[in-house]
């Protein structure tokens, strides 16, 4: 038995050396001793390249503002581990933590004994969420996000009143295959049999994949620019404004806080779920309840301006479609403006395309390493780009220190490439930026 927090998280993020090991036999042995706990609870469940983490967030703040408890599993933290099974958006707390743990540690040493091998550091996560939010703190509902693929994600062994699939991108190529079409077939596993899916997947050849899959599980689709239609699209300072239509209802002028054109999309998607479990009776959610929780709702590291003046803003985006939605937000919002990017990335990520993407708006680019399993070299990074300004250091707290300093109303400074990137970073400037007395 564990005595600490710090012992309990050691053994969870031991298990990371196991991998990805693909398939739900070993959550379903697990689910089957802790007595189901996943049919004990009302769930959305929301898969998809980009937008996950967002599309959760706008959902849960509808609900909340409706008055609801909710749960969310989310992946990967920002800031701190617990934050991935949080309650209204506040972390489980370390001593909630170290109890799950030592629910879960034994069931994890007896299935390592069987011909199933032993569970993954994600499907031990997954299963702590499971009984956490059916047996210590009761929710009303629980939104859960993928967390690779969906057909043999760890979280596919619920039932769930809604699915989303946000939308489909090359990401995870190694394991969910090469192409939109293979990639739109995992992502599909998640659709359960009559249940609902909202989805703002454009890919015409991925969505077909998923209309196909939703007409054999007689699953009723609902897409983006067909029965959900975004107008009037403007940006504010900070967010946006736009009217959302769906077969359900009209509602214009709807404000989000978090910022760029793709975050109107994942907003449409909770809309349009938030509206589908109040036709069907299961929660009373007004339009007062969806506007407040649109405005309300806030993720870290999507274009998060962390400081005004200088202007600095971190941004999680981890692959192409992630780039292409920073470099367009960058490029229309700030026009005039000379970009200094920041970036680091994981070796299995299309780097080529995204540096590619950067190089193009960037006045200067800098890469950086940073200490996690696969992350890739500056030097590496480096030697990929065109840019005519780039460079590589070694110590990204130290040059991101310097330039803040130096930075003047002209230039913006952006750091992006990865979100186990930002996790390291936001603290660390957040800090900085304060003890500079510099307006956060």
């Amino acid at each position: 038995m564990f005595t600490t927090y710090k012992e309990a998280l050691e053994w969870i993020h031991a298990r990371l050396r196991l991998g990805i090991k693909p398939g739900l036999k070993r959550m379903e042995w697990m689910m089957e001793r802790l007595g189901h706990p996943e049919t004990k609870m009302k769930t959305v469940h929301i898969g998809g390249t980009n937008g996950k983490g967002s599309t959760v967030t706008y959902l849960r703040s509808i609900l909340e503002a409706g008055g609801y408890t909710v749960g969310t599993f989310t992946s990967p933290y920002i800031e701190q581990f617990n934050e991935r099974i949080s309650v209204n958006g506040k972390a489980i707390s370390d001593e909630e933590l170290l109890q799950i743990t030592n629910i879960i540690r034994p069931l994890a040493d007896e299935l390592e004994e069987t011909d199933l091998g032993g569970p993954t550091e994600f499907e031990v996560i997954t299963a702590m969420a499971f009984h956490y939010f059916a047996s210590l703190n009761k929710v009303d509902i629980v939104i859960f996000e993928v967390g690779l693929g969906g057909r043999f994600d760890s979280t596919n062994i619920i039932q769930p009143l809604a699915s989303i699939i946000t939308n489909i991108g090359l990401d995870h190529t190694n394991i969910l295959g090469d192409t939109y079409e293979e990639i739109a077939f995992e992502k599909a596993g998640i659709i359960k049999k009559s249940t609902a899916l909202f989805t703002a997947v454009k890919h015409l050849g991925a969505l077909k994949v998923i209309e196909e899959q939703a007409q054999k599980k007689e699953a009723p689709v609902y897409r983006l620019d067909q029965e959900i239609l975004i107008s009037g699209h403007n940006s504010l300072g900070k967010g946006e404004v736009f009217n959302v239509s769906t077969p359900f209802h009209t509602l214009d002028q709807l404000e989000i806080s978090m910022m760029g054109k793709h975050q109107t999309e994942n907003a449409a998607l909770a809309v349009i779920a938030a509206q589908f479990l109040h036709q069907k009776g299961e929660f009373i959610l007004t339009e007062q309840a969806i506007r407040a929780g649109l405005k309300k709702a806030y993720w870290p590291g999507r274009f998060e301006m962390l400081s005004e003046s200088p202007l600095v803003i971190i941004d999680g985006a981890h692959n192409e479609e992630g780039i292409t939605a920073l470099t367009h937000e960058l490029s229309t919002r700030y026009p005039n403006r000379h970009i200094q990017i920041v970036f680091a990335a994981l070796t299995d990520k299309k780097l080529d395309e995204m540096i590619g993407k950067l190089d193009r708006i960037a006045s200067q680019i800098t890469f950086v390493s940073f200490d996690f399993p696969r992350a890739a070299k500056a030097e590496e990074l480096l030697k990929i780009s065109r840019s005519a300004n780039k460079l590589a250091v070694d110590d990204w707290g130290s040059y991101l220190a310097e330039e803040i300093k130096t930075l003047d109303n002209d230039n913006i400074l952006v750091i992006t490439g990865s979100l186990y990137f930002i996790s390291e970073v936001k603290p660390f400037l957040y800090q900085f930026l304060k003890n500079k007395k510099i307006s956060l």
